[in-house]
């Protein structure tokens, strides 16, 4: 017990002041449901914003390392990597597991151990049945899971705080144990867009006008049968999308004042074009990447790709990475991920360029520019009078320089 609570000591003391009551379920702050349903499966930005940043993530190809080396056959990590569970590929898991991520700002990953305490299959959970329980040192102690009036809890080691859940989380300035998710940061955006979309849409099925009223001119007057069969007659005959540029017959002095606004009044196209690019803002997803106008940030296309996966991407992935390896490490004796970027084409691209302004250089040698692309330097084989001969790649570099050396080089493919 005495390591024990030396351990203990180690804690943050501030950490105790997250909780007032020990061992009291902590509920996700915020309505799941209602931002899932606004701001993802009613509206088509961030419908696409969460799934760009998404399959950008789960796309990309992987390796599994160890002691900073790819590790060559087969491998526990790359066959539960390669197929997280029997109902999912690695690709629908990532997906699944970032989206919820991005909904919500918290990501749950169950592993259910095998033999050794291996995982055997990673499970991605849905954010808003998760909830955590803290303890009185404002560590989680355990998770609580719930669907369908069933309960399922996992215990967090209190030393190492591992556990069967992987709890990734989104910077939360306002909550010690939940992260904050960009469709929060966007729900504004998100509700103009949704509104200018419902107007839009309201405005076609009344013929494309403006809401109005009939006036009756000083002195004229209807009776409660005509009244009646008049407006009988506008909501069979000049009402919805069908009846749109019918004229309209009055008499007895009634006029037609409208009441509302046009769309060129309203400015709603561009107000709806706004709160896209703010949705897309909110996700890091450049505008130009979902074909919403206005936006000139970046020269073209190619430009928005880059910078989305620099900015936006590379950045998500370092978090993903983060959590999984330091989790993965101890089951599998140190083994981890680690992603190709190489195999990214808005990377490979920029990477291109540099290499052919590597080769164009006057000033580096061979094996400097073969140290620059991530490559080792060569060695040369040269014959002599008692057979071939090794150099290394100081005297390699010397050999290359003669005449024989660039000829060789050139055939290679590199610049003199």
């Amino acid at each position: 017990m005495a390591f024990f609570d030396f351990l203990r000591t180690k804690a943050s003391a501030a950490s105790r002041t997250f909780v007032t009551n020990p061992n009291q379920p902590r509920w996700t702050p915020r309505d799941y449901t209602a931002l899932a349903r606004e701001g993802y499966r009613m509206n088509v930005v961030g419908y696409q914003a969460v799934n760009r940043v998404a399959d950008a993530i789960a796309t990309i190809e992987w390796e599994v390392w160890k002691d900073d080396k790819p590790i060559e056959g087969p491998h526990p990590l790359k066959d539960l990597w390669a197929r997280p569970n029997q109902q999912q590929s690695r690709s629908e898991f990532l997906r699944a597991n970032v989206g919820f991520m991005l909904l919500s700002g918290n990501g749950y990953t169950e592993a259910a151990e095998g033999v050794r305490g291996r995982p055997t299959e990673l499970y991605a959970l849905r954010s808003d049945r998760m909830k955590l329980i803290p303890n009185a040192e404002g560590q989680v102690e355990r998770y609580v899971y719930t669907n369908n009036g069933k309960k399922v809890r996992w215990d967090v080691d209190p030393i190492t705080g591992n556990g069967p859940i992987l709890h990734m989380k989104m910077f939360n300035p306002l909550d010690d144990f939940y992260g904050m998710s960009p469709i929060e940061a966007g729900a504004f955006a998100i509700d103009q867009h949704n509104e200018s979309m419902k107007w839009m849409q309201a405005l076609l099925q009344n013929s494309a006008r403006p809401s109005g009223a009939l006036v009756l001119k000083e002195g004229a007057n209807i009776g409660d049968e005509q009244f009646s069969r008049l407006q009988g007659q506008i909501e069979e005959q000049y009402s919805g999308s069908a009846n749109a540029g019918r004229p309209m017959l009055l008499e007895n002095g009634l006029t037609w004042q409208a009441m509302g606004f046009s769309p060129q009044d309203m400015s709603n196209l561009e107000t709806k074009y706004s709160s896209a690019r703010d949705v897309c803002l909110a996700f890091g997803v450049p505008p130009q990447l979902l074909g919403i106008p206005g936006d000139n940030t970046y020269s073209n296309y190619k430009e928005a790709r880059l910078a989305f996966y620099e900015d936006t991407i590379i950045p998500l992935l370092s978090q993903v990475l983060g959590s999984y390896n330091p989790w993965f490490a101890e089951p599998f004796d140190g083994a981890y991920l680690v992603p190709d970027l190489d195999k990214i084409p808005a990377i490979a691209e920029k990477r291109q360029e540099k290499w052919d302004m590597i080769d164009k250089s006057r000033e580096l040698t061979i094996n400097e520019r073969r140290e620059a692309k991530g490559y080792a330097p060569i060695e040369t084989v040269v014959p002599t009078e008692n057979g071939n001969r090794l150099l290394g790649p100081e005297r390699a570099e010397a050999a290359v320089n003669t005449a024989e050396g660039k000829a060789l080089m050139a055939r290679l493919g590199y610049g003199s």
